[in-house]
């Protein structure tokens, strides 16, 4: 009896044991199945949010520009689902904005450079025998007047700052007080072309520093303000340049300002050597003209202001007065006083194209000279064959 409730509690235990285990093994191969299954949802939970962003996209072009080009880029750095319907998108996106951005840039690209009244007129296309890149130049001696190298010299152009040139003699020989302040006001600030100047208004200064500036750096508005403080006002100091022209016998010659800003202050190769002549007379002309550079105290600051021509700082050159110029309209001009070869010479040049082209043009005009005077030993009589043969080529 002991024996047969034992054999039954074992059979009890066995089919216990074996219900629980085929249990845990059901469970056991139920879990991968399980474990698979959780992830869709969120699938296509992800699916949903990036048709959304693809459905989104068109409604992003309305933005302005300057947004359709930073949109992609973000996009870019933060999109890296290989959804090909979003990639698809996003790079036609931003070809487009890239389109977008470069079409101004060809469209700018397209505007042709003004061209100067010189190259409107057709100057540049006569010929010299130094192949020159100025379509106006007139080369001759100070002391004899006589005429080395010509070309175009009787056309009138536009000067550009050489206008200072006389902005600068009026007041030296007017002989006023230097060192009376002189303050820089919204009149002197250039409304022709938008020209930038350190000298802002309200900027105190004494005439000679504004002097020195306007003919050593070309600084608007100190020449502006050298004519509106004139005795009489501007408008009687315009006046008084075309007078002074007159009397200089500048015939060709016309000012409207004393900057050289406006393209109507127009002169001839041949009045400026007149003028360059007259202004070499005065040595405070000499001076400021062909300083290297200059500083001034304004408020707390101190500006350094440099010569605008290079060939003042080259100790080949033994320049006595210079003044460059520039405008669309009138080129890259230059006007010098030099000695060369033993010889004082005035150099003018006018509409010259290219930056550097003025200084490159006078170089060809000393080698030149000094060629004639090292064949021939003797200066005067080795540029006048020069000249001559010169003549005959053109």
């Amino acid at each position: 009896m002991h024996l047969r409730r034992s054999t039954a509690a074992h059979r009890f235990i066995r089919h216990c044991t074996r219900f629980f285990g085929i249990a845990l093994v059901g469970l056991a191969l139920s879990a991968p199945a399980v474990q698979a299954a959780a992830p869709a949802p969120h699938k296509k939970t992800a699916t949903v949010k990036k048709k959304h962003t693809a459905s989104a996209t068109p409604a992003k072009s309305k933005r302005p520009a300057a947004a359709q080009e930073t949109a992609p880029k973000t996009k870019a750095k933060t999109a890296r689902q290989p959804a090909s319907k979003t990639t698809a998108a996003t790079r036609v996106h931003r070809t487009l904005a890239a389109r977008a951005v470069k079409a101004p840039v060809r469209a700018l690209a397209d505007v042709p450079e003004r061209k100067s009244f010189g190259q409107a007129a057709g100057l540049h296309a006569v010929n010299d025998p130094l192949d020159l890149k100025s379509s106006v130049a007139l080369v001759l001696d100070q002391d004899t007047h006589e005429v080395l190298l010509s070309k175009n010299d009787h056309a009138v152009l536009p000067i550009a700052s050489l206008t200072k040139l006389m902005t600068g003699l009026l007041v030296v020989q007017a002989r006023l007080p230097l060192d009376e302040p002189i303050t820089i006001t919204q009149d002197d600030v250039d409304t022709e072309k938008g020209s930038h100047s350190r000298l802002a208004v309200g900027t105190t200064l004494s005439r000679g520093e504004m002097l020195h500036l306007a003919l050593m750096s070309s600084e608007n508005r100190a020449a502006h303000a050298l004519g509106r403080t004139y005795p009489g006002g501007l408008d009687a100091f315009v006046a008084l340049m075309n007078a002074k022209a007159r009397q200089l016998g500048m015939t060709s010659t016309r000012y409207v300002e004393p900057t050289g800003l406006s393209s109507s202050n127009q002169s001839s190769a041949r009045d400026l050597a007149v003028l360059v002549n007259t202004a070499y007379a005065e040595p405070l002309m000499r001076e400021l003209t062909t300083s290297p550079g200059y500083e001034v105290a304004v408020g707390n600051r101190t500006l350094q202001y440099n010569n605008t021509n290079r060939l003042v700082k080259n100790p080949d050159w033994d320049i006595g007065l210079q003044k460059t110029g520039y405008i669309s309209e009138a080129g890259r001009c230059l006007v010098m006083q030099t000695k060369i070869a033993g010889r004082r010479l005035i150099m003018v040049f006018l509409d010259s194209a290219g930056k550097l082209s003025r200084i490159a043009d006078a170089q060809r005009v000393r080698h030149w000279v000094e060629s004639a005077s090292a064949a021939t030993g003797n200066p005067a009589l080795g540029a006048k064959l020069q000249s001559d043969r010169s003549n005959k080529n053109s």
